[in-house]
């Protein structure tokens, strides 16, 4: 009780904040928002236009659309686009991109990790120029266990179960699955569940195997509109990463308009507080560091 209590004053307290916390023009203007989805997926809405208008009011300098993938194996509307609209996709963000001189719009797509099927979804993706991929895990040995609709499925597992597999899976997808970037690298905790297990274990092994394979991250912001309440990653889960040299970017995770570099500013302080003055960028696949602030800002 006193922990939904807790919840519900900082869920408020966010969201009555945010207006007074958007950052200037200027702060904005340096960063990235790379992942932005559209209504193609299903769970979103709005107009791409309107995504890139709110990017243009807000001063962000470069943005990315990066959409849910469709599944090979399985088919639902309310989750990905479907098959036969990745095309389409692509076509509305080139049409974008040659119709914006604002800020720099890039092409990205959110691919989910599945065990074995990885050769074929990179297959569908291979006619197309992309400027990133993001890797995500949202499945444990075939269990949605991010899908908000399906929470009654969490009854009679065990914590410590869902987060040692889901470091499994997430570990072996940086290792193998090709990705760019990891989207939301603690996702599993968007429903609430904590493990009793040293959490500390599970960031440190994911950080070796993400500086292993040179696969960045994204601190994303969406996870303070979930139940969670805090920025993916955790701190600790940061500082552990930036330790290892790996490399990071930011994502608001938009599924609609206004979302749009939505809590940058704890975004930025996230990073302030790890000491990391730069984020990475990418066009074609080829990752650039940006500064952003100085050595002297980074630490302060």
């Amino acid at each position: 009780m006193v922990a939904r209590v807790k919840r519900a004053v900082k869920r408020r307290f966010l969201r009555w904040t945010r207006p007074s916390r958007e950052l200037s023009r200027g702060d904005y203007g340096n960063l990235v928002d790379y992942h932005i989805h559209t209504k193609l997926c299903g769970h979103a809405r709005g107009e791409p236009e309107e995504y890139v208008r709110e990017a243009i009011r807000k001063g962000i300098a470069e943005i990315g659309f990066s959409d849910h993938m469709p599944f090979l194996r399985m088919r639902d509307e309310r989750l990905t686009m479907a098959p036969g609209e990745l095309g389409r996709y692509v076509e509305i963000v080139r049409d974008l991109q040659g119709s914006v001189d604002e800020l720099t719009i890039r092409l990205g797509i959110e691919m989910d990790y599945f065990p074995g099927e990885m050769d074929e979804i990179w297959q569908a993706v291979e006619p197309y120029d992309l400027d990133y991929v993001y890797g995500s895990v949202h499945y444990i040995d075939g269990w949605g266990f991010g899908d908000s609709r399906r929470l009654s499925t969490y009854e009679g597992k065990d914590p410590d179960d869902i987060y040692t597999r889901y470091f499994d899976v997430f570990c072996e997808a940086v290792e193998v699955g090709g990705f760019d970037v990891m989207a939301h690298p603690d996702v599993v905790k968007k429903h609430g569940i904590r493990t009793s297990y040293p959490v500390e274990r599970f960031y440190e092994r994911a950080a070796d195997a993400l500086a292993a394979a040179d696969v960045a991250i994204e601190i994303n912001t969406s996870g303070l509109r979930k139940t969670a309440l805090e920025l993916y990653p955790s701190f600790p889960f940061l500082r552990v990463c930036v330790d290892r040299g790996v490399a990071v970017t930011l994502g608001s995770d938009a599924h609609s308009p206004e979302q749009v570099g939505m809590d940058f500013d704890l975004a930025l302080r996230f990073l302030r507080k790890a000491g990391v003055g730069e984020i990475a960028t990418f066009s074609g696949r080829t990752r650039t560091m940006r500064r952003i602030f100085g050595d002297a800002e980074a630490n302060a």
